[in-house]
């Protein structure tokens, strides 16, 4: 745009060794105000809000907010607790159906005794076995949901997978060698604590047939495998969201039986 106009003039006869300095000046000018105040603008804003500079900043500022505001849903669950014990009126249910059912949907802590599972996976020198491959040497996805579901079938009153409660409505993954579960990231070894019968558990685990093939490479690769009784298991409540977004229970269907 500049260079456009200083040719234009430089045709009038006489007036470009005049205006040619002036214009030049003129538009610098022009042009440092802009930015100046560019610069003025992404300094301070309208708003006067400082915004995180780089990535790192940006983790922490959102890592930190994340945890304020899981810290006042947790005081705001609290309160809601407490408001409906004071404010309850009239016939209340019977408690053991109320403790059951509370054990059943995670909501209240458990404590008795159990077995602790631990899977983890094989050293890494199982990596020069012939005919072993990288994928034969971590813990899948399905071999937890076995050890999982074989205890729920055990008659498990309860469970935590890496010290989060496992409700009906619990969902994790695996990448890689990492888990995800509740929005959070675990790494091997992976544990598995349920209250219940040892015995029933016990015969659950050593009945499931996924299991019986984890096992298979425990011999062959060394993947961890251990089973511990306990005598006094301590679960925490589960204290995240409960709602169910992509499934429900069928019309008839009681989860407590």
């Amino acid at each position: 745009m500049t260079r456009r106009a200083h040719v234009r003039l430089a045709l009038l006869p006489g007036a470009g060794a005049r205006l040619r300095p002036t214009l030049t000046v003129g538009a610098v000018a022009a042009l440092a105000g802009v930015l100046f105040a560019a610069s003025a603008q992404l300094a301070h804003g309208d708003s006067g809000m400082r915004t995180p500079s780089n990535l790192a900043e940006l983790v922490e500022a959102e890592t930190s907010r994340v945890d304020d505001l899981s810290a006042h849903a947790e005081h705001l669950r609290a309160e809601v607790d407490q408001m409906s014990a004071a404010t309850a009126d009239g016939p209340v249910e019977r408690p053991d159906v109320a403790q059951r059912e509370g054990m059943a949907a995670g909501t209240v802590a458990v404590t008795g005794t159990g077995l602790r599972v631990e899977l983890d996976d094989a050293p890494a020198s199982s990596a020069t076995i012939p005919g072993m491959t990288p994928d034969d040497l971590v813990v899948h996805q399905q071999d937890i949901q076995h050890v999982i579901n074989a205890l729920w079938a055990g008659g498990a009153e309860a469970m935590t997978l890496q010290g989060e409660r496992v409700t009906m409505t619990s969902a994790f993954r695996c990448s890689g060698n990492i888990l995800l579960l509740h929005g959070r990231v675990f790494s091997p070894p992976y544990v598995i604590q349920a209250v219940g019968s040892p015995a029933r558990l016990r015969a659950a685990l050593d009945a499931s047939p996924g299991l019986a093939v984890y096992r298979q490479y425990v011999q062959a690769v060394g993947l961890g495998w251990s089973v511990r009784t306990e005598d006094k298991l301590e679960l925490p409540a589960y204290t995240g969201s409960a709602d169910l977004r992509y499934a429900r229970l069928p019309d008839g269907t009681d989860p407590l039986r």
